[in-house]
């Protein structure tokens, strides 16, 4: 940038307390890369006149856009909410955004919800499958810290957190055909399969209304992680289906125990 000024003075030589306070009056965002930055008259002290600009060669054209920050932080002025009941961090996030991640919110609760009874059921003395009771016991808090992501991502932008009825989950799991092991396995996968499906949801909601927060932040905490899930459950759908009913229910519930990896 070049600072011009009269021969009879610089900068340097200024008087004490004499300066000038003025913002720059507009900013020229230029085609060709340059930036302009325009001044009005300035008069400091014995009538310096300072100018700021860019190299000689760069000139505005008619493609040029102006940018005038004071004039559109107005228009951002008049959007700021007074009434107490609304939120002031509130910007481009719609109602259908807000509703959708509300019912994720309760998606994420249900199947919560149902995990934990899982988690009771595997735990009975008359059971005692202790790795299936951990696994599902910390896949169920696993599922209710992304219901508590959400809510803390509704307030962050503005929503506002409705939390909705839960139904009642099963409280007996076991399958004539399958074993309770295999079949509560089963479906876990239905679960994480279902959950996945309703993140989709979301995201194509957030990508209707062009909110590219809501989609980065769907994917980035989310997606990834939840078809890891599927293909771990997957496996262990697999393996169940191998051992059949009987001793091999003990090993694997054993190994599992080892591993402590719960449902994502």
């Amino acid at each position: 940038m070049l600072l011009s000024s009269s021969p009879a003075r610089s900068l340097s030589t200024l008087e004490r307390g004499s300066h000038d306070t003025r913002l720059p009056s507009s900013i020229f965002l230029c085609s060709n890369g340059a930036t302009a930055v325009r001044f009005g008259r300035i008069n400091v002290g014995g009538g310096i006149v300072i100018t700021a600009s860019k190299e000689a060669n760069n000139r505005l054209t008619a493609l040029d856009v102006v940018f005038e920050p004071f004039e559109e932080v107005k228009k951002e002025l008049l959007l700021v909410p007074s009434v107490p009941q609304a939120s002031i961090a509130r910007q481009k996030y719609s109602d259908q955004s807000e509703a959708a991640v509300n019912q994720q919110i309760n998606v994420e609760y249900n199947v919560s919800y149902i995990y934990h009874a899982m988690y009771a059921y595997f735990d009975r003395d008359n059971v005692a499958l202790k790795g299936l009771a951990k696994f599902f016991k910390d896949s169920s808090e696993e599922e209710r810290q992304h219901a508590e992501k959400l809510m803390e991502y509704q307030n962050k932008r503005g929503g506002k957190v409705k939390l909705q009825s839960m139904l009642m989950p099963l409280s007996e799991f076991d399958h004539l055909e399958k074993g309770d092991a295999l079949y509560a396995m089963e479906l876990a996968l239905s679960l994480e399969k279902l959950t996945n499906e309703k993140l989709l949801n979301l995201q194509r909601v957030a990508d209707e209304n062009n909110d590219v927060q809501l989609t980065d932040f769907v994917e980035n905490e989310f997606l990834t992680e939840q078809v890891d899930a599927i293909k771990k459950i997957s496996e262990y759908v697999s393996q169940l289906r191998r051992v059949g009913k009987g001793h091999g229910v003990w090993q694997f519930d054993q190994k599992l125990l080892a591993d402590g990896v719960p449902a994502q």
